[in-house]
């Protein structure tokens, strides 16, 4: 069984704007409720190949985890895969124009929990969509100049 969330909402500033700010891991702790700090492995610089290590708050547990980037699309398109952490996990942020020059943004996360989080995984997928939902609102607050 297969964690698999998406969450979207809509921004009312542009894609290169939403995009800068959501892909820099300086900003992770301040917008995502559960990352508690980000931490680059790599040279601090967005590309493929690239490594941000992240200490979250997740279910009542610190969890660590480092994130490869790979495929970086300014302004389009973020993905990273876990390649340290509790489970196989990816994550991808899609950002598209709309019509009005706002920014429809997509966050989706994927991953096949193991061992004894394997049994938790309904749970899981349900606190993931809820923190995912809470961490758009709150970046939408930030971007729009509302918090």
């Amino acid at each position: 069984m297969s964690v698999d969330v998406s969450s979207e909402i809509t921004i009312e500033r542009p894609p290169g704007v939403v995009s800068a700010y959501v892909c820099d891991p300086a900003n992770a702790a301040i917008w995502h409720g559960h990352i508690r700090s980000a931490e680059w492995k790599s040279e601090p610089l967005l590309r493929v190949g690239s490594r941000v290590a992240f200490a979250a708050e997740f279910l009542g547990k610190r969890v660590e985890y480092t994130y490869e980037l790979v495929e970086f699309v300014p302004g389009e398109k973020l993905l990273m895969r876990s390649v340290e952490g509790p489970f196989p996990m990816e994550t991808i942020y899609t950002f598209e124009e709309t019509r009005d020059g706002h920014t429809k943004i997509t966050l989706r996360n994927h991953g096949v929990p193991s061992g004894v989080s394997k049994m938790m995984t309904p749970m899981i997928s349900t606190a993931m969509r809820s923190a995912n939902d809470k961490d758009l609102a709150t970046l939408k607050e930030i971007l729009e100049g509302r918090r």
